[in-house]
């Protein structure tokens, strides 16, 4: 059993809203909020006091303790403002995808039961049919605007009382994101306010922040790794946020220079970016201190190439799951430049790791040895909604949960990931772990994105299967030169076998490989 090297943490029994802001007051003045396409500004008073004001308007439209609220939205600055609205009033949110369609807005809308939304204008169309289409919902609020329904903005005059809610914060459910977990479709991941609010508290000695520092939210909050990294862990620091609707590379370029961003939160792809987009040249991105990449593999060799190229410490990781609420590993501020290349970090305070044997799950394994990552800690999800044998499946009855992840910890407790476990290749009983091969594939100068999963051949052995975008001064570029390239490099069994050029490697909001979208276009 391997443990953290800092010390427990006491569970933080408080809201979660009370849990980031309750420093609001002694932050006042200080910016909390800023929208980086038109510089709206928010202050920590602002956002305390609007937050208070929406979540007495909520309780009297009808909000009560145990409803369930959709809030779906792309990053704006009243997201916070309507979170912790909705957690104030009782309610459980439910976060829910912008580009969600109807009727995936919908499924999520039954399943979870969800009496309320709150969207935006562009959104609102998706958001009426998926209500009518789910049923149940008494009322759509807006953030922005729009007739016949209700503003975020109109609720700021409010002169109801604010809602005096009783909160166990061991057993309300604060957060319902959906993950597809290990394996299968979507579940609602109970996250209750404790779980939440001792998550933010077991990060912190790792990964500090304070006035003064400047986060750029550009992936999602309505993902746990946003809520988590770019909403509630900054808020609870006094740092201010710089909020952007989506990833546009010119437009997230010219708002690091123009809001001197002092830390990125960020995924594989924008890493990749920044280490090789040309674009990068002509933007001052000296007030950057450091870079942490989460939510996906991110190759040790593409991590040093973009940490070069911005002149900072070594872009630094962090690991863990939405069951999870959702950290376990980070690489520390303070040990950036001694860990070792391809880390996801250490263990964060109060939490335990086993790494147990693929083949014996009853075997645990010591350092140096790869094997299924298994997490306990205070962070450990209630369960998934309404799934009592998914739960039981994922957590086992010592409260260890099962990852699904392959990796390994070194000798100074830096772990490794490998790969998923549903997602190794298994080529005639040797195991290929997609994320190697596609890391060596974006070493190619060639390539600018690749994916590989295992896809059967005639004689029914499982083999790896490249998708391959090409950079566009490449269009020569032929499956035989990449085949090459990989069989160069690598043992015999783990050659790419089939290589498929295609514009883009289809990826969630989070940056994660969509690797059923190919399985089904295979």
């Amino acid at each position: 059993m391997f443990r953290s090297e800092y010390a427990d943490v006491p569970p933080v029994d408080l809201p979660i809203h009370d849990a980031v802001l309750a420093r609001a007051a002694e932050f006042g003045d200080i910016p909390a909020l800023i929208d980086g396409t038109d510089g709206t500004t928010l202050s920590y008073e602002q956002v305390d006091r609007f937050h208070r004001r929406v979540a007495a308007a909520l309780a009297d439209a009808g909000v009560r303790k145990g409803d369930v609220l959709a809030l779906h939205s792309p990053n704006t600055i009243a997201f916070p403002t309507a979170f912790y609205a909705a957690t104030r009033a009782g309610a459980t949110v439910t976060t829910v995808h912008p580009l969600a369609t109807a009727q995936e807005f919908a499924k999520q809308l039954t399943d979870s039961a969800a009496r309320w939304i709150i969207t935006v204008s562009p959104l609102l169309d998706i958001a009426r049919r998926a209500a009518e289409l789910a049923g149940g919902v008494h009322e759509i609020f807006v953030c922005d605007s729009a007739t016949g329904h209700r503003s975020l903005i109109d609720m700021l005059a409010c002169a109801a009382p604010e809602p005096q809610v009783a909160f166990d914060p061991v057993e309300d459910v604060a957060a319902l994101p959906y993950s597809s977990g290990t394996t299968g479709t979507p579940k609602g991941v109970m996250l209750t306010h404790r779980q939440i609010a001792t998550n933010l508290a077991q990060l912190h000695p790792a990964v500090p922040a304070g006035p003064g520092d400047r986060v750029l939210a550009v992936l999602p909050f309505f993902h746990i790794y946003g809520l988590t990294a770019l909403m509630n862990a900054p808020l609870r620091q006094g740092a201010t946020v710089v909020v952007l609707p989506r990833f546009d590379l010119e437009q997230f370029l010219a708002a690091i220079q123009n809001h001197r961003i002092t830390a990125l939160y960020v995924a594989p792809p924008i890493v990749l970016a920044l280490a090789k987009h040309p674009a990068v040249a002509q933007y001052d991105l000296s007030s950057l201190k450091y870079v942490i990449s989460a939510a996906a593999p991110l190759d040790a060799r593409l991590a040093a190439a973009c940490s070069e190229r911005l002149g900072l410490p070594p872009v630094g990781q962090a690991y863990g799951m939405t069951e999870l609420s959702p950290g376990t590993h980070v690489v520390p501020l303070d040990a950036m430049s001694d860990a070792p290349p391809g880390t996801v970090g250490k263990l964060i305070a109060g939490t335990e790791m086993r790494i147990v044997s693929l083949d014996d799950p009853d075997k645990d394994l010591p350092a140096g040895e790869s094997g299924e990552i298994l997490i306990r800690g205070p962070q450990v999800m209630k369960g998934y909604l309404g799934r009592p044998d998914a739960t039981t499946a994922m957590i086992d009855t010592d409260g260890w949960l099962h990852t699904g992840d392959v990796g390994h910890v070194d000798g100074a407790g830096w772990l490794f990931v490998v790969d998923r476990v549903k997602e190794l290749i298994k080529y005639k009983g040797f195991q290929v772990a997609p994320a190697e091969l596609e890391a060596l594939l974006l070493t190619h100068p060639g390539i600018a994105d690749a994916a590989v999963i295992g896809v059967y051949d005639d004689d029914g052995n499982e083999i790896p299967h490249a998708y391959v975008v090409r950079r566009p001064d490449r269009t020569d570029l032929s499956e035989a030169e990449i085949m090459m390239y990989v069989a160069e490099r690598v043992a015999p069994y783990k050659r790419i076998r089939h290589v498929t050029f295609i514009d883009g490697v289809p990826r969630a909001a989070s940056g994660k490989i969509l690797r059923r979208q190919l399985r089904e276009r295979a």
